[in-house]
């Protein structure tokens, strides 16, 4: 019971609930006949009352901005620094997560139309011998089961021991500047059977974006922050976008990030987190980025401007995602959502210690939204902000209410 509740938290702390959330009304009453009413009339009003909402609910800020035809609005709400009482700004940093995933499925899908590798290319092709033990063979398993969480490799934030180091008090607090290679992270997967053999299920693995980045590396020969900076950073002019490595460091403007670092859901004390080790999470969670930057990083990929049509088409090809919603798939690095007024979104979602994010797109890339938000412990409707910017749908309540997610408490761990 223990592995399976870990299980779940790690899907919430992921930000993938978040993600998915875009597709469930739940307590969101109807929006207008045209959902562009409200935009044409008074720019994003309603986007800026769902995020006013969540902040009457418990969240100490947010940030976030959308992109469409009009052009660009950027909103915030509540508070980036609870000693000073700053609020949250419009250019804030902040810790991306697993919207990382999305960064590195597109430099290994760029590698593929180069003929530098192949998606069903083994694992074990590029990292001889590197994934064995305990049931796991990388002979099996290939590079798209990797990217879409099929492979069934376990999910190293799912170790009891690791999450007591890293995750929790007083562990967290020891061992936050410590830096983690990522063979470390391969290690504490390999003391545990698979999740399921490769193919046969799927299951939310950050060990699966370890062993992308790896593969990145090898078959680059370059560092995989450097391939992400040549390949996507640099070309789209993402001037806000770091990885930082094994750096501690949190680039300015920001605002502090907010935990409370307990799987319990009871629990009250809040710490800052906003320094820690970014080497803990590495290829599968490590950018820090601003919701102008992914926006435009989003609306890019989508518009087909970073990869071939094959390779984007590959990108959107899911499967579905066990335990979520119905209509929801996972692709490469890439989720599909729909709204309740009917819009496909694609995009990710993320979280981090104090940091939860969230990035959505049409399926043109045309109309963008990303937000983040600087506490953890958050249990309300998330999707409130993107029912708003892309149905013009009114939050009924202040959202610290019930979700789909409310069974389900949050670690402040890996994404």
């Amino acid at each position: 019971m223990q592995t399976r509740r870990r299980t779940r938290r790690t899907l919430v702390a992921l930000g993938l609930v978040t993600a998915t959330l875009a597709g469930t009304a739940g307590a969101a009453q109807a929006g207008p006949a045209d959902p562009g009413t409200e935009r044409r009339q008074g720019g994003h009003a309603v986007t800026q009352r769902a995020m006013d909402s969540l902040v009457a609910g418990g969240v100490p800020g947010i940030t976030g901005q959308a992109r469409d035809e009009r052009g660009a609005w950027a909103g915030t709400s509540g508070i980036g620094n609870l000693k000073t009482g700053a609020p949250r700004g419009a250019e804030d940093r902040f810790r991306i997560a697993s919207v990382t995933k999305t960064f590195v499925a597109t430099v290994l899908l760029q590698m593929e139309s180069e003929g530098r590798l192949d998606l069903d290319d083994t694992v074990d092709r590029h990292l001889p011998g590197l994934v064995r033990g305990n049931g796991h063979d990388g002979r099996l398993m290939t590079v798209r089961q990797l990217l879409n969480h099929t492979s069934g490799v376990f999910n190293y934030d799912e170790d009891p021991a690791y999450a007591e180091k890293y995750h929790f008090v007083p562990g967290f607090l020891k061992h936050r500047y410590d830096t983690r290679t990522p063979e470390e992270a391969v290690r504490v997967a390999l003391r545990h059977a698979p999740h399921h053999q490769p193919g046969q299920g799927w299951h939310y693995s950050n060990t699966n974006y370890v062993l992308a980045g790896l593969i990145i590396e090898k078959v680059g020969g370059r560092t995989y922050e450097r391939e992400v900076r040549d390949r996507i950073v640099k070309p789209l002019g993402l001037k806000e976008t770091t990885l930082p490595g094994n750096s501690s460091r949190m680039p300015q403007p920001s605002s502090r990030a907010y935990s409370k670092m307990s799987p319990d859901p009871a629990a009250t004390r809040i710490y800052d987190v906003t320094l820690n080790n970014a080497s803990q999470s590495w290829a599968d969670g490590d950018i820090i980025s601003t919701a102008a930057d992914l926006n435009r990083f989003f609306g890019a990929l989508l518009g087909g401007k970073l990869l071939a049509p094959a390779q984007l088409a590959a990108m959107k090809t899911t499967v579905p995602v066990e335990g979520s919603f119905p209509g929801t798939g996972y692709g490469l690095g890439l989720i599909r959502s729909t709204t309740s007024c009917g819009t496909k979104l694609w995009g990710h979602g993320g979280g981090w210690y104090g940091s939860l994010t969230g990035v959505y797109s049409t399926e043109d890339g045309r109309h963008g939204l990303a937000y983040n938000l600087n506490g953890d412990w958050y249990r309300g409707q998330a999707n409130a902000i993107s029912e708003a910017e892309f149905c013009g749908v009114e939050p009924t309540r202040a959202a610290g209410g019930a979700s789909a997610s409310e069974d389900a408490p949050r670690t402040p761990g890996n994404r």
